[in-house]
């Protein structure tokens, strides 16, 4: 496996910090190295492996499509994504969809669909709020939305139109919306900031204030999306229905696959040649897709998610007793964080020296993402390895 390392570090960019680990296989939330170690994944490529590695319906679904037809550019329609079109508009509640690679394109669809519907139909208003600690992406706009410093600093001048305020901060959020407000952008759950969820008062809050100032609300559900809050979209536990929805991430089971949800008012701005792509997720990874989405539905995976995590939580709560690490715990379903009393780096690479895949998400927490549909016996030695290696930091 060391030849493999000397390999990738002659041919790969350094833009990624990577554990020592070339993972040669996958099945459910077990992944294996290029020596044949064993690891049980509380990751799920960081949210995107909902219904587990490998999954056989999933492989078939891919292996059918690929001998059928893959692409044929956003000239022409497919089959599978009109299916998959259908399928999210109905989930959603919203009406029209536009499919791209990732996240990171969906919100950077997000935003030029909200400006345009700020130039058209609010007067040239231009301007997008997002939160102080958010994360849409590493795309130019995405990123001048990201509502993080380090991020942005070594690619200045990032493009005008956001403006920031504090999450969970009606009063700042009122501030902050100016004449040229077009739009407001949230995360339910703030993932990379840290698995902060949205309160109830904040979002009704926002909402209101959207009413009063004709502003879109712009919900980034790329990570909390397709069940892994403990619903099929982190909105529904509030039933506050955004007019523009991102998501990505477990849509496509790892082939890249994003998409932009809007109502027909917003969406009928766009007219052709404003907003495209070559590719838009293609034949395979809508095929993926449509697979994923019968398998949350089939098992209803979204109702075991909110019921899993509402056990675990419990069960955290409970280590707190005798780990005093444990400083707090937060979270929506499978979406969860441990607050550590120590850098969560050190924990996270112990974690995976002993075979869990598991990340610090926060300079003091490590994030939660297993698989929705993570066999209990997995669960099980997941948590054996957590709870050993959390012992090890109270010494």
């Amino acid at each position: 496996m060391n030849d493999l390392f000397t390999r990738a570090e002659k041919v790969l960019m350094n833009n990624v910090r990577r554990y020592p680990a070339v993972f040669t296989r996958a099945e459910g939330s077990r992944v294996y190295d290029a020596a044949g170690r064993e690891y049980i994944d509380f990751l799920s490529g960081i949210a995107v492996q909902a219904v587990g590695h490998s999954h056989p319906r999933i492989t078939a679904a891919i292996r059918q499509q690929a001998e059928k037809i893959i692409h044929v550019s956003n000239l022409y329609y497919l089959e599978e994504q009109i299916d998959l079109a259908e399928k999210l508009v109905a989930l959603s509640g919203l009406d029209r969809v536009f499919f791209c690679n990732s996240g990171a394109e969906a919100n950077e669809a997000a935003i030029k669909l909200a400006r345009k519907y700020g130039r058209h139909q609010l007067g040239g208003k231009y301007e997008i709020v997002s939160a102080i600690h958010s994360f849409h992406g590493r795309t130019l706009g995405a990123l001048a939305a990201t509502g993080q410093p380090k991020y942005q600093e070594n690619f200045a001048p990032m493009p005008a139109g956001f403006r920031y305020a504090p999450f969970n901060d009606l009063a700042a959020w009122e501030a902050a919306v100016s004449d040229h407000t077009c739009a407001l952008l949230l995360e339910p759950v703030q993932g990379e900031g840290g698995v902060h969820p949205v309160s109830r008062e904040f979002l009704e809050g926002i909402a209101a204030l959207c009413r009063k100032h004709r502003l879109l609300l712009i919900l980034d559900e790329v990570q909390t999306g397709l069940g892994r809050t403990g619903k099929y979209f982190a909105w529904e536990h509030f039933g506050i229905k955004p007019d523009i929805l991102t998501t990505a991430k477990a849509l496509g089971a790892g082939v890249p696959l994003g998409a932009l949800l809007a109502t027909e008012k917003v969406a009928s701005v766009l007219a052709p040649g404003d907003h495209s792509t070559t590719v838009g997720g293609g034949g395979i990874a809508f095929a993926a897709g449509l697979e994923v989405l019968r398998l949350l539905e089939e098992e209803n995976l979204p109702a075991r998610a909110a019921r899993l995590g509402a056990e675990l939580k419990t069960l955290f709560q409970s280590w707190q007793q005798e780990l005093p690490v444990i400083k707090a715990v937060r979270g929506w379903g499978l979406m969860l964080a441990l607050e550590l009393t120590v850098p969560a780096g050190p924990v996270a690479q112990q974690c995976f020296e002993n075979g869990l895949l598991i990340n610090a998400v926060s300079p003091t927490a490590l994030r939660l993402l297993p698989a929705l549909n993570i066999e209990h016996k997995d669960l099980e030695v997941g948590l054996s390895i957590l709870k050993a290696v959390l012992k090890e930091f109270e010494k």
